[in-house]
């Protein structure tokens, strides 16, 4: 079977790893247990987990067990990576709540029977009763606080103020790493490669405590080609419950993907054949939106099932016009607002015209009505409908 390495390494996944050719050696030759954390933030993952469910079934099918690691534990500390404030701290009953709704949007991803099956742990089940004192001398002893003050997870809280709360967080999620090892010979953790810090920070303390190898392995962050973190939309986040973003929704935020993210997508986020990729995505003309239209529907059909998928591919072919390619239109990059855009795409003449538009019910953007002519607009490029029968693919430059 083809080690897994080159299979996340062709589709464009792996940004960092340490010990890299033992790695690659011990994922040829045997079943290596991996763990990837997430923070139950939410009663939803998002498309910012996306990458992960990804790489996890990709490890799962090449033979490797998956551990998914809930942070209840942790999730009530907040992880300090790529914020500039603190996180509230949610009570254990609401952490409870998210975990069973994320095992639901994994179910749809991940094995949790048969040879390699998945399992969820719960950090808080070892973190909640710690004793302080044999944590420190357990763990603690470790880490450099020099060292941890580097880290960039720190260092971008440390002008506002970075609390003790916070600054544990790294030695905490360095010690899930320590007992999965203990308890189910977890050798590997993954995660995005914001949390490169705290992902090296466990598998040096395994083989400095333990002894024994671990390895940590981070994946390109999903952006698009402008460097923004995908996943956002004018109502927020992109969210796997159909509750928060309708498949209808969460197809026509994928079916607007900006052409030179397209190829980048279809990699990462379907398991489609990279010859097929090529294929799809040989043209840098119009020729692009059957490629767009292929990412939407594979994503939608895996998050939200096949029959959902073929009824937001069919409300997008009749919002469309059938074929669903748009005419585009390049905005200037000072344009802002709903009203701008209307204007700045000739489709209204006027703001009093535009202002009329928006109120009686005109215009939709991504599929989504406008009430407010000075709503910012959406990341580019968008769907920029005026009734039912004008829309634009509009690029802001």
């Amino acid at each position: 079977m083809k080690n897994v390495m080159d299979t996340l390494r062709e589709r464009g996944f792996i940004k960092q790893t340490v010990y890299e050719e033992e790695l690659y050696e011990k994922l040829g030759q045997e079943s290596v247990p991996f763990y990837i954390g997430f923070d139950p933030t939410a009663d939803s993952l998002h498309v910012g987990h996306f990458m992960q469910l990804i790489a996890m079934k990709h490890m799962q099918d090449a033979g490797h067990r998956p551990i998914i690691l809930i942070g209840g534990g942790t999730g009530m500390i907040g992880d300090p990576s790529g914020r500039t404030d603190m996180r509230s701290m949610m009570t254990r009953e609401t952490v409870e709540y998210h975990v069973e709704c994320f095992k639901k949007q994994m179910a749809r991803f991940i094995r949790f029977d048969g040879e390699n099956g998945a399992i969820v742990v719960n950090n808080a089940d070892w973190l909640l009763n710690l004793n302080y004192v044999d944590f420190l001398r357990d763990v603690g002893v470790y880490f450099s606080v020099n060292k941890m003050l580097t880290a960039e997870c720190y260092r971008s809280r440390m002008e506002k103020g970075l609390t003790f709360l916070e600054f544990n967080y790294m030695l905490m999620q360095a010690y899930d790493f320590l007992v999965l090892n203990r308890r189910y010979g977890c050798l590997l953790q993954l995660g995005g490669d914001d949390q490169w810090s705290n992902i090296l920070a466990g598998a040096d303390l395994i083989r400095r405590k333990e002894r024994k190898a671990a390895f940590a392995m981070t994946f390109t962050l999903l952006t698009t080609s402008e460097g923004k973190k995908m996943g956002k939309t004018q109502k927020g986040a992109v969210w796997l419950d159909e509750n928060k973003t309708s498949p209808y929704e969460f197809y026509q935020y994928w079916r607007n993907t900006a052409d030179a993210d397209v190829e980048k997508c279809l990699k990462l986020l379907t398991f489609l054949p990279l010859e097929e990729i090529a294929r799809l995505t040989q043209y840098r003309d119009e020729r692009i939106n059957a490629a767009k239209e292929v990412l939407a529907y594979e994503l939608t059909k895996m998050v939200h099932g096949e029959e959902k998928a073929d009824a937001a591919r069919s409300e997008a072919h009749a919002a469309f016009g059938g074929e669903g390619e748009m005419p585009e239109r390049r905005v200037p990059s000072d344009t802002k607002t709903v009203l701008q855009a209307l204007l700045a795409a000739g489709l209204c003449k006027s703001n009093g015209e535009a202002r009329r538009l928006i109120e009686q019910g005109g215009v939709s953007i991504n599929g989504e009505k406008v009430t407010d002519a000075n709503a910012p607009l959406p990341a580019s490029p968008f769907t920029l409908f005026k009734g039912k029968k004008v829309r634009l693919q509009v690029i802001v430059e």
